[in-house]
């Protein structure tokens, strides 16, 4: 990042140092593609809400879906724009019949179908961990000419992305700063053109000094627990844990057997555990979550659940830290 403020041009300016930016730019874009093992292209953005909304709202795409458990940066983003909202069944999944469904693809003849819809299906659940079928849903798309966009904002940089048309990731996910993101695109076609920057398609200068910091969080992020440790840590909850079919093993549901999670959110914040109610973004309010109601999960229970997550910089000792603080709140 320091070096991306020593080069302080527009990356689109022609003269020396702006070309010198736009070096600096596109070979950090080669490193995020190869780290990610993406081999379409890369918009970069302020985040992951800018994606969604350049993806969203640009598509080639007659009809506009989504599931019911997307973050609010989908959901809400696209709000007055999507057709079809896709139930989730309670082990976490969406069937092939709602995707099928909702991409307009029943009762409908093949040689009819001359739509295309952009269907949005997250990759991980932000406040569950729950892993929803991505790849799947998209093999399904492909025969009916539609567009799988998949959030990828909490699995990027951890898991190996889906197989999908569009993805949505945020650096900060990932051990990177604030403020910077991308939108992955395996054609420039599916897009409608919309700024000045990134070949057309986002309006506002790239962020230079995040965008080196994406790239080097990529590279050189190693987490502190192994896949072995953060599966004991959740697996020690046993019946306290939102379980489903597929799930990642460093995003958790706990559910306290008495305690609301605005209590248990004040009681970790005093002993130095930074957890949170329903999305980060939208952990301040004292509604039930949206998301936890799509699940199927129960008012009482969604009233005491906390999402519990595990980050790069989270190490052994943490985990066996929390899991005492947490037995020990009544």
């Amino acid at each position: 990042m320091q070096e991306g403020f020593r080069l302080w041009a527009n990356p689109s300016s022609p003269h020396g140092e702006g070309r010198k930016a736009k070096q600096a730019l596109e070979d950090a874009r080669d490193r995020i593609k190869k780290s990610l093992g993406w081999d379409g292209e890369i918009i970069f953005t302020s985040g992951a809400s800018e994606a969604a909304a350049i993806a969203i709202h640009g598509a080639h795409a007659d009809r506009r879906v989504t599931s019911a458990v997307e973050h609010d940066a989908v959901f809400l983003g696209g709000l007055n724009t999507f057709d079809a909202v896709m139930p989730v069944e309670s082990d976490g999944q969406v069937s092939r019949g709602a995707i099928y469904e909702a991409a307009g693809a029943i009762g409908t003849a093949p040689e009819e179908r001359d739509w295309r819809t952009l269907m949005c299906l997250q990759h991980v659940n932000s406040e569950t961990g729950a892993q929803l079928p991505v790849s799947g849903g998209r093999t399904i798309l492909s025969n009916f000419d539609s567009v799988m966009l998949s959030d990828c904002s909490q699995s990027a940089g951890k898991l190996q992305l889906p197989d999908t048309d569009m993805a949505i990731v945020s650096a900060h996910k990932c051990g990177g700063p604030i403020g910077v993101g991308a939108l992955l695109v395996r054609d420039y076609k599916l897009l409608r053109p919309g700024g000045g920057h990134e070949r057309g398609y986002r309006r506002g200068t790239e962020n230079l000094p995040a965008i080196l910091g994406f790239a080097a969080a990529l590279e050189e992020g190693e987490w502190l627990t192994s896949p072995a440790q953060r599966e004991a840590f959740y697996a020690q909850f046993d019946q306290a844990l939102l379980k489903f079919d597929q799930q990642v093993d460093f995003i958790g549901a706990l559910t306290h057997p008495s305690l609301s999670a605005q209590a248990q959110l004040i009681r970790l914040d005093a002993m130095g555990f930074a957890v949170s109610a329903g999305s980060a973004c939208s952990s301040g309010t004292l509604k039930k979550s949206r998301v936890l109601d799509a699940f199927g999960v129960d008012d009482d229970t969604a009233a005491r659940t906390i999402r519990v997550s595990i980050g790069w910089n989270t190490a052994p000792e943490d985990l066996e830290r929390f899991a005492d603080a947490w037995v020990s709140l009544t």
